[in-house]
């Protein structure tokens, strides 16, 4: 018997092909028909109109600690996203062994600005090694697919402990223990591997994340680690590599690399760069070698206080305080000297970090004071324009005077529609780095797909429905190797979005305090979503998550083999 049957959609399939109005049949967790549906259902759903698309496929996640106490991965299945890829930037927890647990967390508190009480509190630590955290994932049941990516600095600390941070070498036989166990997560399912050398990713103390001292040699030998050629993807935080070095690393293995670099998205002051970037990896393409780059469809955008200054952490000047408290911090602030050195870092910025001296794109959110409730949606350049001060100045008196809790909201990357518009629609590029899970402190991208259908698809009209739902279905998922997914055919996994294109978007950012331990976070809602189904199963009815005593998602663990979908990929282009 059909289990559900979705009346009278108009059906956008993923695949690029044009929308028609059709009924779609789900048994079991696959789509068992398409067309006018006269089969009786155990539940019939009248779409009336709206669009069913795939669900939303988001290779760039950091689930990996919440999915241990929050099986509906909030907010992402509200928003429309059936498939996850996590550990991204080699950023996951696990390999676990009990002696470095804190140590991964106290890094990923800091790297990935999340609240290190809430992962103390939260994270239940019943797995080790890879093989348990993904026998974990299937015991819990999450609201939307899970593919796992193992992590180059996880593995690191597991082997090396703190001086993972601290030296870059690697001892043979400390090399010898990583190489294996990159071999066990990919034969326990991983989808790939992750990696960083960006700059911007510091840990604890402000101590480097383990893999962005290892020298590219390291990371050479695990990615030969994987197993044969063409298994797997590599998932990197690039930094400043550029496709030229990674490329010999891609055809020596026959992996693709997906990039994420801030080097890659759209600058006003060097409006070029990106496009360069893209293009060389387009070459690489053409010549049968996997390079693309994650792009986001949103600014870069960062909502922060001082007590917690991530978008500023790639600057020396905050090397050694940023696991310090406000109290720690306050006379740090005060002091000239470090005010000069900053000053001093925010005018010579390197490439590749996020916050590039524009104080005129740091903007007064939230003013705590009525005093201070002049500043409120101004930007520190004007304020110290109009004072005769120096931005720099007024940023750090006004968060003193308000105890640092003064909330700045900072964009500082892919700003410039037209400009990003162009990287969006690049044969290199993948609609991604919504950063779900992560940096919770200061936004939430989590809506990423949504934005995307609401404002380069609806708004600016830069891509058509189709193409628009293409670029968030099977083109990430048949890139990455994940089978049957991203589509609406007869077989497919029936991972589902039904919306109204007409009102189809995010809401604004709202804090929460549901972590555990009664952390805040930020987060944001779906408007004109009227359903999200994973495996057939309804996870969100279009105002609340739908409760299960175990969620639909299932653990990915078979993918295609990845350079055969990248060379299909090339033949389509």
């Amino acid at each position: 018997m059909v289990d559900t049957v979705i009346r009278g959609a108009t059906i956008v399939d993923g695949l690029g092909h044009e929308p028609r109005r059709a009924d779609v049949a789900i048994t079991d967790d696959r789509i068992s028909n398409i067309g006018d549906i006269k089969d009786k259902a155990a539940e019939t759903i009248d779409a009336g109109g709206l669009v069913l698309s795939p669900g939303i496929v988001d290779v760039h996640t950091h689930y990996d600690a919440q999915v241990t106490w929050d099986a509906t991965l909030s907010p992402s299945p509200s928003l429309g996203v059936t498939t996850a890829v996590i550990g991204n930037c080699g950023f996951g927890i696990v390999p676990a062994p009990p002696a470095a647990r804190d140590l991964v967390i106290r890094n990923l508190s800091v790297v990935e600005g999340m609240d290190l009480d809430a992962l103390r509190n939260g994270i239940v630590w019943d797995f080790e090694s890879f093989g348990d955290y993904m026998a974990m994932l299937r015991r819990r049941g999450a609201y939307a697919n899970l593919a796992v990516l193992s992590g180059h600095s996880t593995i690191r600390t597991a082997v090396m402990g703190e001086a993972a941070s601290q030296r870059k070498e690697a001892t043979p036989e400390e090399l010898a223990k990583m190489k294996a166990m990159v071999a066990d997560a990919m034969a326990n399912g991983a989808i790939g591997l992750g990696a960083s050398y960006s700059l911007n990713h510091s840990g604890y103390g402000g101590v480097p994340m383990p893999s962005t001292i290892a020298p590219m040699s390291e990371l050479d030998a695990l990615v030969g680690a994987m197993g044969p050629r063409g298994r797997g993807v590599i998932a990197i935080a690039s930094g400043i590599k550029t496709p030229a070095e990674l490329e010999p690393m891609a055809a020596k293995h026959g992996r693709p690399f997906f990039q994420g670099t801030g080097m890659a998205m759209y600058n006003e002051q060097e409006p070029a760069r990106a496009l360069r970037i893209f293009d060389d990896c387009a070459a690489a393409i053409r010549r049968g070698n996997g390079l693309y780059v994650q792009i986001p469809c949103q600014p870069l955008s960062f909502d922060f206080t001082m007590a917690n200054a991530y978008p500023f952490y790639s600057h020396s000047a905050f090397d050694p305080i940023k696991a310090f408290t406000p109290e720690q911090l306050k006379p740090v602030f005060r002091d000239s000297s470090w005010r000069a050195k900053f000053r001093e870092n925010a005018n010579n910025p390197q490439p590749g970090m996020i916050f590039q001296g524009a104080w005129d794109r740091v903007m007064v959110a939230v003013a705590h004071k009525p005093s201070n409730a002049k500043y409120v949606n101004r930007y520190a350049a004007e304020i110290a324009k109009t004072e005769g001060r120096d931005p720099l100045d007024v940023v750090l008196d006004l968060s003193l005077d308000e105890g640092l809790e003064t909330a700045f909201l900072g964009r500082f990357l892919n700003v410039g529609d037209d400009g990003v518009a162009k990287l969006l629609k690049h044969e290199a590029g993948v609609v991604a780095l919504s950063d779900a899970g992560a940096h919770l402190i200061y936004m939430c991208d989590a809506g990423f797909g949504l934005h995307f259908l609401s404002h380069w698809v609806r708004e600016r009209g830069d891509f058509d429905i189709v193409e628009g739902v293409r670029r968030l279905t099977s083109h990430p998922a048949d890139l990455y190797g994940i089978r049957n997914r991203g589509r609406i055919a007869v077989g497919a996994q029936a991972d589902l979005l039904l919306f109204d294109p007409a009102t189809v978007g995010v809401s604004p950012a709202e804090r929460v305090a549901d972590l555990p331990g009664g952390g805040r976070r930020t987060i944001r809602r779906p408007t004109g979503v009227h359903g999200v189904f994973c495996n057939g199963i309804k996870t969100f009815d279009g105002k609340d998550y739908v409760k299960h005593a175990k969620g639909p998602g299932h653990v990915l663990d078979k993918f295609n083999n990845s350079q055969g979908q990248h060379s299909a990929a090339i033949a389509a282009q």
